[in-house]
């Protein structure tokens, strides 16, 4: 998609996020903004370079390597579930947590795989 479309439709649409989360999940407008920029920055790359979401990102072959990943991706998966628990969160509180996470870790994901596309 032409990146100039791909930047209008990754407002809209992280717009439509944050304001999803703020209205029924977080009530704090400056984290609701916050995760829709982060939403903004994924539906951008994934529109602009056509990027999937379930293939494979990052691979490493070597033991030690793959290991490291695993225990880094484990962190990643059970800290905010660990943050909620520690300030005592509400279900929808949880909810726009785990939001907030994934978008951060898709984006990642998303921007690593685009730069990669884009040296090639």
């Amino acid at each position: 998609m032409n990146p100039h479309k791909s930047l209008l439709v990754a407002v809209l649409l992280g717009a439509a996020v944050g304001g999803v989360v703020h209205a029924f999940l977080l009530p704090d407008w400056f984290f609701a903004a916050g995760i829709a920029t982060i939403y903004a920055g994924v539906v951008y790359f994934y529109a602009t370079y056509g990027i999937t979401l379930l293939g494979e990102h990052v691979t490493f072959r070597d033991g030690p390597d793959r290991l490291g990943h695993a225990v880094g991706l484990f962190g990643l998966s059970t800290t905010p579930l660990a943050l909620v628990e520690y300030v005592s969160l509400r279900t929808p509180e949880t909810v726009g947590v785990l939001v907030w996470t994934t978008g951060t870790i898709t984006y990642l994901l998303l921007v690593s795989s685009a730069r990669t596309q884009r040296r090639q």
